[in-house]
């Protein structure tokens, strides 16, 4: 089953979502503000991707330039902030079949189908 972790407010998270939607398969919509990711599947999410939390962090949000930006932060640290702060968390990202990308640009999804 492909699964996309997905906020409506995005416009590249959308994009991603017609991509899928276009390409005719069946996926899972993973709304991660409300639904967020334990710890376990965040850390999963990071080793599919093959990338270290910070990667991961959209460092442009408020909160990470107010409350992150400049520190020394473990990787243990990076992944409690984007828990305690999901909108940190960079989307949209697919998976499937144990691989995963971050579809920015959103044509990126293509290369997972």
């Amino acid at each position: 089953m492909i699964q996309i972790y997905h906020n409506n407010r995005c416009s590249k998270s959308r994009c991603g979502l017609k991509i899928l939607e276009d390409a005719g398969v069946d996926f899972e919509v993973v709304n991660y503000l409300n639904d967020v990711p334990s710890e376990l599947e965040l850390r999963r999410i990071l080793n599919l991707l093959g990338i270290p939390p910070l990667a991961l962090v959209r460092q442009n949000e408020a909160i990470w330039k107010s409350d992150y930006k400049g520190k020394t932060l473990s990787d243990d640290a990076i992944i409690t902030a984007m828990l305690e702060h999901p909108k940190l968390i960079e989307r949209p990202i697919v998976i499937k079949d144990g691989k995963a990308v971050i579809g920015r640009p959103p044509e990126t999804i293509l290369d997972i189908l």
